[in-house]
């Protein structure tokens, strides 16, 4: 079974994801495999530098600022790029045997990641507490986070996708509410 597990900056959804590798499952982090298979998928890898250009990568070191400097400056690049990475990624999910894997991705809706998966989870706060924790995390001023926000899915938009919204608003412990999403996803919790 594929969990997907989403959520906005702030929401909680990393710490949540933490909480359930503790537990024992595994936790694939969308973020951090994209980020490996830039550097390790010779597909992939072929696809970026005919988009982005050889000096994307300096031996085995992806770019990041020549990347993004290109990206963010051409939506269409954007798209492009995104239309490259998230098939490999797509592809490292199905590769799992996991008999239980929770799928963490901020874009797991607009990705179109969540159709691998058998169940989606989103974490959700309101925006106000989610303000607070990013600045608080990030040392970032309240414009800052207010754009980073305002750039991702809504919390009322994943929630109307998702098949479980877990409220990550600060009146419930945390282990309570890794109790309710297990209860709803109908997995035992382990007690490591």
């Amino acid at each position: 079974m594929i969990i997907g597990l989403t959520g906005g900056i702030g929401s909680g959804k990393s710490t949540i994801a933490r909480l359930i590798q503790e537990q024992g499952y595994p936790v694939f982090d969308t973020d951090t495999e994209a980020k490996r298979l830039i550097v390790e998928d010779a597909e992939l890898r072929a696809e970026l530098v005919a988009l982005l250009g050889a000096d994307v990568y300096e031996g085995n070191v992806y770019r990041r600022d020549i990347a993004a400097q290109r990206i963010f400056a051409d939506p269409a690049l954007r798209e492009q790029v995104n239309a490259a990475v998230h098939p490999a990624v797509a592809r490292a999910i199905k590769s799992r045997t996991d008999r239980v894997l929770f799928v963490e991705c901020a874009i797991l809706f607009e990705s179109g990641f969540d159709r691998l998966c058998n169940l989606t989870v989103a974490v959700t706060a309101p925006r106000d507490i989610r303000i607070r924790r990013v600045m608080n995390r990030d040392n970032a001023d309240e414009r800052q986070v207010i754009a980073r926000m305002d750039a991702q899915m809504s919390d009322e938009r994943r929630s109307e996708l998702a098949d479980i919204v877990i409220c990550n608003d600060g009146t419930e412990t945390l282990p309570a509410l890794l109790r309710q999403m297990f209860m709803a996803l109908g997995l035992p919790l382990l007690d490591k």
